[in-house]
């Protein structure tokens, strides 16, 4: 029996103006999709416990089964797991953006232009964040590069600084505002303003961001520190679930995850956590899994995510429809060569495209079983509308689980 969850990040919507009233999901041709949410179990599902943000570090530990409110403990200890950093149990690690800043002189005037580093590509991040740590590196901090935007600062022997560093803002939810009111603003976060406001001066002389602005593109002229946290300890998928598991993704979170849980976490070449991904390779990826002995694939696609955050709601639909289109028929196409599978596919939390961040609603889920073709127990078309009026509700991720391995 092999199971695989196909992962939407941030999929779920609210009606956008732009797409004349409804959702991305509403509004995407996904054939594939709506063909087996016609004979699946669809319903809502809360992912995001009371208490904890709606990241995808807490909604996509929920997905897999791990209860957030007993596992969590912050989310870049789970990207510096699979950057290979050397994370002791007294250190705090820190999630580093490269973000694109407006030009004011004085850091605290600035407005947050680009969360994402005006799509830096990994190379030229991995040049930046090299001159980041040469010039203000060193000591108890260290810096990592990771993928594209996303990277990870080491700040050794500080695990009793976590909860005096006070509030530290994700920047995707700032695209557009002005920084100062979202500034550490304790003692022990000056540390980490000092190092931000230094690392203006470093990138925006680099030869990198020169070069991007001849060519007309923004610059990534400025760290942003934020998603502190401890080093983690997952209980491995297989002693919980009794399932031999790979982890499909382009970014380094999913793969922490993944890394921790015991679970096989392969590299694809061309997946980016955007539009452009290699899809093929991803869908060949987790057949191949299957293929040699693994019976749970977690299938991970960033960009309908990255699209909620950039307000781009045509683009988002694009997204669905692009999964619809290269992934599926070849996931598919071996599935139904078996006896008997079951697929799930959702998102891990909405990223609705009007508020650019993360909300903690319940999403819809479609869960499909080989046997259940042609039951026509389900919906005309997966959204988060058909799915609300089913009246199935789960109340957590770790239950969704249970339920899909037929527990």
């Amino acid at each position: 029996m092999k199971h695989v969850i196909l992962l939407y990040d941030g999929m779920a919507d609210l009606p956008c103006d732009v797409l004349d009233g409804k959702t991305p999901m509403e509004t995407a041709d996904k054939p594939l999709f709506d063909a087996m949410g016609r004979d699946a179990e669809v319903g809502l599902v809360k992912t995001v416990p009371d208490g904890l943000k709606p990241g995808s570090d807490v909604a996509n530990l929920s997905v897999l089964g791990y209860d957030p409110l007993q596992y969590y403990t912050g989310r870049s200890p789970l990207e510096a797991v699979s950057m290979g950093v050397p994370m002791g149990e007294n250190d705090l690690t820190l999630r580093c953006n490269l973000v694109t800043l407006s030009d004011e002189p004085l850091f605290a005037d600035k407005t947050m232009l680009d969360y994402a580093g005006a799509d830096v590509t990994t190379q030229e991040a991995k040049e930046l964040i090299e001159s980041v740590q040469q010039a203000i590196g060193g000591g108890d901090f260290s810096y990592y590069a990771g993928v594209a935007y996303r990277h990870c600062l080491l700040w050794r022997g500080a695990k009793e600084q976590k909860q005096s560093l006070g509030t530290l803002t994700p920047p995707h939810d700032i695209t557009g505002q002005k920084i100062a009111a979202k500034l550490p603003a304790t003692d022990a976060g000056q540390v980490l303003l000092r190092m931000m406001e230094a690392s203006v001066s470093v990138l925006e002389a680099h030869p990198v961001n020169k070069k991007r602005r001849a060519e007309g593109k923004r610059p990534a002229n400025s760290i942003w520190l934020w998603g502190e946290g401890t080093y983690p300890a997952l209980p491995s998928f297989e002693s919980l679930r009794g399932k031999k598991g790979t982890v499909i993704s382009a970014v380094d979170l999913l793969k922490g995850i993944g890394i921790l849980a015991g679970m096989q976490t392969p590299d694809v070449q061309g997946a980016t956590g955007w539009l452009d991904t290699n899809y093929e390779g991803k869908a060949r990826c987790a057949v191949d899994a299957f293929k040699s002995g693994q019976d749970f694939v977690y299938l991970h696609m960033e960009a309908t995510d990255e699209c909620g955050h950039r307000g781009e709601a045509r683009n988002k639909t694009r997204g669905i429809e692009l999964i619809d289109k290269r992934v599926l028929p070849i996931l598919l196409e071996y599935l139904d060569t078996l006896d008997d599978y079951a697929l799930m596919i959702l998102p891990d939390h909405p990223t609705p495209c009007s508020l650019m961040t993360h909300t903690r609603d319940a999403v819809p889920y479609m869960l499909f079983r080989k046997k259940y073709k042609g039951s026509g127990k389900g919906v005309v078309s997966v959204t988060e509308k058909s799915a609300a009026a089913t009246g199935i509700f789960v109340q957590g991720g770790s239950l969704l689980m249970d339920r899909f391995l037929g527990k």
